[in-house]
């Protein structure tokens, strides 16, 4: 069983997944029972690199114009979740 829950913001429609948004989503989903993953998608690299000094740590980025790639924010973790959004157990 998988125990990831992704949240996949579309920059065009809610802006990168920054400090913030990461903060926010995070309590959003505080009950959730599964680790969570932050992926902010854009559709090319030059829209990408607008944003990409508000791009939050432990987060990752995926570009429409090259589908099959994606790029990760620091932290020992690839696609998976940190610590910090766990689950509880107990």
């Amino acid at each position: 069983m998988n125990n990831r829950n992704s949240s996949i913001e579309a920059v065009t429609s809610t802006g990168p997944v920054d400090g913030k948004r990461r903060k926010e989503l995070k309590e959003l989903f505080s009950g959730c029972k599964a680790g969570l993953v932050f992926v902010t998608a854009f559709s090319t690299r030059d829209m990408m690199r607008s944003f990409l000094t508000q791009l939050s740590w432990e987060t990752e980025v995926w570009v429409a114009e090259d589908p099959e790639h994606m790029i990760h924010f620091n932290g020992e973790r690839f696609l998976g979740p940190y610590p910090d959004v766990m689950p509880k157990v107990g």
